[in-house]
Parts: structure tokens; sequence; C-alpha cells
């Protein structure tokens, strides 16, 4: 168990250098890794929606699916297996992007945050915290989307594939590809192809194996005392802040800002960001694992996690296509209502899934 714990504290000290160093070679300002921010990039970057300043397929997303499959293929933890509620799944998907893009960040880009300085991560945090809380309420009562089934392995090969073939259609066939104009936002700001490619594949493997997930973290820390997931998290927390004050020092540029105003990709209204960030927590726990952790799955084969980020990444289309997704001006309203129905819809699911008579 020490040995094990002790794995998880060096594995997030390693993702925490690897997310800030990603900013010291051109990724945005607290945003070295984000799994919502990059699978939205990713769907602008296919077409799938219009909004420029987001439009790159980021090759650590595909890092991140290749590096979990390949150490589970190695580890001999490929495993397909699906069949659980695909349809629930894909929507709670679709509705953890809409909190995520009304906080402006996952969870994973939430720590890269508070280690940034960015004090409007707080309320992102105290939001995360108090929805996944929600979810443990409902596991507590028996809240379950029933087994899966083994698959055919050519079933588990299908997300890996689709990511090979997005990252031949980033560097043979640009042109058929959506790009952000340089300077026009985040879409814009991104490390070397290869080395976010091989910075993602280390984050996968890694997180592959030692099962790093934040909403894991809190879930088992409230439902069993363990925190050896938790504290992973928090070396990341640690390493980032350690690194982002290293690179402030002795480099050109803020790579750390005590403050809520003027943060890179951000806005300042707390409620809005301790709302959205209570529906992706809810919607994570309710899925059993956070965004970084559905990519990870779906590399071991899982095609359960597979549907569901299909459901984040047609959730991150919907919100720019339809104005849901915030801004560093702030929410919108159309964010706020998409919010709102979120909440209501995964209540309805933890509901259904849960007192429902044949459980």
């Amino acid at each position: 168990m020490k040995n094990e714990q002790s794995n998880i504290i060096i594995a997030g000290i390693i993702i925490g250098i690897i997310a800030t160093s990603l900013v010291l070679f051109g990724n945005p300002k607290n945003m070295g890794f984000c799994i919502a921010c990059f699978i939205r990039d990713t769907a602008g970057g296919l077409g799938l929606h219009r909004a420029e300043a987001v439009q790159y397929i980021r090759p650590e997303i595909i890092g991140i699916v290749l590096g979990s499959f390949g150490l589970a293929l190695f580890n001999r933890e490929f495993s397909p297996k699906g069949g659980s509620a695909p349809m629930t799944r894909f929507t709670l998907g679709f509705f953890v992007m809409v909190g995520c893009l009304m906080f402006l960040g996952c969870p994973f880009r939430m720590i890269l945050r508070l280690a940034g300085g960015d004090l409007n991560a707080a309320a992102g945090l105290i939001g995360f915290t108090l929805g996944i809380l929600c979810g443990v309420w409902f596991l507590g009562k028996g809240y379950s989307l029933k087994r899966s089934y083994k698959l055919p392995k050519s079933e588990g090969f299908v997300l890996p594939v689709i990511q090979v073939v997005f990252f031949l259609l980033l560097v043979c066939a640009p042109g058929l590809l959506q790009f952000s104009p340089e300077g026009a936002g985040p879409g814009a700001m991104h490390a070397a192809v290869i080395l976010s490619l091989l910075a993602g594949a280390a984050v996968g493997a890694l997180a592959q194996r030692t099962r790093l997930c934040m909403v894991g973290g809190i879930r088992d820390l409230v439902l069993f005392g363990e925190k050896k997931l938790i504290l992973g998290f928090i070396a990341i927390l640690v390493s980032a802040l350690a690194m982002n004050l290293i690179f402030t020092a002795v480099t050109p540029g803020v790579y750390f800002k005590l403050a809520a105003a003027e943060q890179p990709v951000a806005h300042t209204d707390a409620l809005w960001n301790a709302l959205g960030m209570l529906l992706a927590g809810f919607g994570c726990v309710l899925l059993g694992g956070c965004p970084l952790r559905q990519l990870v799955l779906s590399g071991e084969g899982n095609t359960d996690s597979a549907v569901a980020v299909l459901g984040l990444l047609t959730g991150a289309a919907f919100c720019h296509n339809f104005g849901l997704a915030s801004s560093g001006k702030g929410p919108t309203a159309n964010g706020k209502t998409a919010v709102i129905l979120g909440l209501a819809v995964a209540l309805c699911i933890a509901f259904s899934n849960t007192f429902r008579k044949d459980n």
C-alpha cells in the first residue's frame, strides 16, 4: 500500500512538471493541460464549431489515449468492455462539458489554475467538491449504471485508431482542418506537435498505471477514508506551483499571479464558477471518473468511457455553436440556462438509477 501511494505521488509530481513545462513551450497560461479545453479545441479543429479562437487538434489528447492504450497492451490490461447505459453516459459527458466550459476548465485545469495563483479556481473547487458529495450520496444509496460486458478486441481499438487518424490529419493533411489564426486566442497557442504528443503519452501512461482521478480521489476519501488518489492531485498542485514560481523568477513572463482579476482564460463570477464545477463534479461521479480518467479508460478498451468522451466532444461543439461557453468577460445567459438544465438532468439520472424498482 505504501509503495502504491508513493508511486501515485511521484506520478503526480511528474505530471505537474509536464503540465507547467508545456506552458513554457507555448501552451496557454494555466493551461498546460486541460482535458475539456483541449477536447473543445479539437472539436474546433475538426470543424464541429465555428469559434476560431479555439480551433486546433490537440496532440495531448491523442497522446493520453495512445499512452494509456500502449501501456495497457504492454501490461496485458487491455480489456474491451461496454454496454453499460451508453446513451446515459453520452448525456452525462455532454453536460460535464457544459459545466467545464462554464468554469473554463476541467478538474485538471482547476488544479493548474490554483497553482498559477488564480483565486477564481477556489470557487470552482468548492463547487466541484459539493458536486462530488452529491454524487457520493447517491452512490451510498445504490446508484449504478449496471454492469458492462466483455467485447471483441476490435471494439477497444476504435478510439485509439481514431486518435491515430487525427494525428495523421494534423501532420499530413492540415489543409483539411481548421486552425485558430495567430494571436486569435488559446487555440493559436500550443507547444510543438511532437512535444505535445509525447507529453500526452507520458500523462496517459502515468494515469493508466496509477489510476489517477480527481473525482475518484475525493470520492474515495469520503466513502472509504482512502487518501492515495487525492495525494496524487495534491502532488500535481505542489509541483505545478513550484514550477510556476521558478519560471516566474528565472524566465520572462508571469507564470504565477495571486489574484482573481485578469487571469488567463478565466472569469471572475464566483457563483457560476462554482455552479459549473458543481455540475462537472456531480456528472463525473455518475460517470465513474473525471474527463482524464474517461480518456485513460478509453485507451484501455472501455467503450462506455469512449461514449462519454464522444459526449464531451459533442458538448464542446454545442457549447460554442450555441453560445453556452463562458469567456473572460463572464458566463452567458445561454450558458447559465444550460448549467441549470444539466443539474436537473443529472439529478433525474441519479434518481432513476438509484431508486428504480429493478435495483
